[in-house]
């Protein structure tokens, strides 16, 4: 057990590293910690504390910052960021009318509210509802599922 208290540090060190290359990858914090609680481990073995001391400092240093410290941090990070809706969030919810009508297999053509025509099928409890959807008719975008979008119809309303 000497050898292992001996060279404990060379552990620590390898593990900072690992862990700071993790969160150069990841950027979300949890892998900052660790290696900070590490640097505890590392630290307390400079002091001359035995293994699982060294191991517990570590242990309960990068829990006390994952809880504590992360939230705080990530809420900062986030604060700037743009509210605004892209891509298939901005596309969920969004109004559009029937181009094309729906065949038997459910699928049709969709022009949306931002001019986009996509190709669309309908809600698995709106197949029953095929008929109202005639060339104009309103529909409400429910899912995206690849380059499909999923429509529901909006109460029957046409153009």
């Amino acid at each position: 057990m000497d050898v292992v208290s001996s060279y404990a540090w060379i552990g620590w060190l390898v593990l900072i590293l690992v862990f700071i290359t993790i969160e150069m990858l990841s950027l979300d914090f949890v892998f900052l910690m660790l290696a900070i609680g590490s640097l505890g481990g590392l630290i307390s073995g400079l002091f001359g504390f035995p293994w699982w001391a060294q191991l517990l400092v570590a242990a309960v240093l990068s829990i006390l910052l994952l809880f504590l410290l992360r939230p705080p941090l990530l809420k900062a990070l986030r604060r700037g960021e743009d509210p605004t809706k892209s891509n298939v969030a901005l596309l969920l919810g969004q109004e559009g009318r029937v181009v094309q009508t729906f065949g038997g297999d459910g699928k049709g053509l969709v022009r949306l509210a931002n001019g986009e025509v996509w190709t669309s099928r309908l809600v698995a409890d709106a197949a029953d509802q095929r008929a109202q959807l005639e060339p104009g008719a309103l529909v409400h975008v429910k899912a995206i599922e690849g380059a499909t979008a999923v429509v529901a119809p909006a109460g029957g309303s046409t153009r």
